[in-house]
């Protein structure tokens, strides 16, 4: 399964071909690329660097906007404090319909 970071720039390009209600021949066209160099980014068999998927989006007519924002780890304070609470006082959150990461696992 491919990672996340591997299947941006796909999903991406997708989303901009449906946006326009075009096959991936004719984005592909749009775009100035070949259709199985399309596909294979849709799939994150391959990954356009940035300034490539920029150029792409622009061609189609949408940009790529970026922003920085502080790290946000509420998944790991979130497990962390799972760790804290007994045996009763997990089984009574689960059984208010409370689902703990640990059971995922």
């Amino acid at each position: 399964m491919k990672s996340v970071e591997d299947r941006v720039a796909g999903s991406l390009l997708q989303l901009a071909r449906k946006r326009l209600g075009l096959s991936q021949t004719a984005f592909a066209d749009l775009l100035g690329i070949a259709q199985p160099m399309l596909s294979a980014f849709e799939s994150g068999r391959r990954q356009p660097t940035l300034p490539t998927l920029m150029r792409m989006l622009a061609r189609a007519g949408l940009t790529l906007r970026l922003e920085l924002a502080d790290l946000d780890n509420h998944d790991a304070v979130l497990g962390e404090w799972e760790q804290s609470p007994d045996d009763a006082t997990k089984r009574r959150l689960r059984s208010q319909g409370y689902r703990l990461a640990s059971d995922a696992a």
